[in-house]
């Protein structure tokens, strides 16, 4: 039998899970507006597959617009916990928006993408990473000299060309259009993910 990449086994989550990872989405956020902390979450609490290792990014939009977005891409901690950290942390700590604020609280669409092991693509070129990647599936980290960046799967829906999706995600990790190097790393991941109104 053939073996499966971490890629393609990735685990699913049924909706009454993805139900519990919203709620503690959302709770952390509400946890942050009163305390300025996210919400303690004890795995234990919940099913086996919400306590293993995941990495997870946690998206907030308004009215369709980004508000908020924070995530890891390596997993170190349960997944309640990845989720309620960076819940928190999309809300409070990304840096190209002000902290939420109470009114904003219940206009907001929450999503949740969990991330599957990344792995290495070997490429010799631009062309041969272009040939490599799969629109609507891979999401891509770059990393070269200091420089890193990552677009997940849903960024396709808006860069559905992977010329203009390689391009953008460059200029992401701090690098120029059409840059190529030998030591440019590339990695691909799949996520999972779902959302809805807090």
């Amino acid at each position: 039998m053939a073996l499966m990449s971490s890629i393609e086994s990735a685990a699913k989550y049924d909706d009454e899970q993805r139900q519990i990872l919203l709620k503690i989405a959302a709770r952390s956020i509400a946890h942050g507006l009163e305390h300025g902390a996210p919400l303690k979450v004890d795995p234990a609490d919940y099913p086996e597959p919400l306590r293993t290792l995941r990495a997870t990014f946690v998206t907030l939009e308004m009215a369709g617009n980004l508000r908020g977005c924070i995530g890891v891409l390596e997993a170190f901690r349960p997944l309640v916990n990845d989720v309620a950290h960076n819940a928190f942390a999309a809300a409070f700590e990304d840096p190209r928006f002000p902290r939420l604020r109470p009114a904003e609280l219940a206009r907001l669409d929450l999503h949740i993408s969990i991330l599957s092991p990344a792995e290495p693509l070997a490429c010799v070129s631009e062309a041969d990473l272009l040939r490599q990647i799969r629109p609507g599936i891979d999401g891509l980290i770059l990393q070269d000299r200091g420089h890193r960046g990552t677009f997940l799967p849903s960024v396709w829906e808006q860069l559905p060309n992977p010329v203009d999706f390689l391009e953008h995600l460059k200029r992401k990790a701090g690098l120029p259009g059409g840059y190529w190097s030998d030591s440019l790393r590339v990695l691909r991941y799949t996520s999972e993910s779902f959302g809805g109104k807090i």
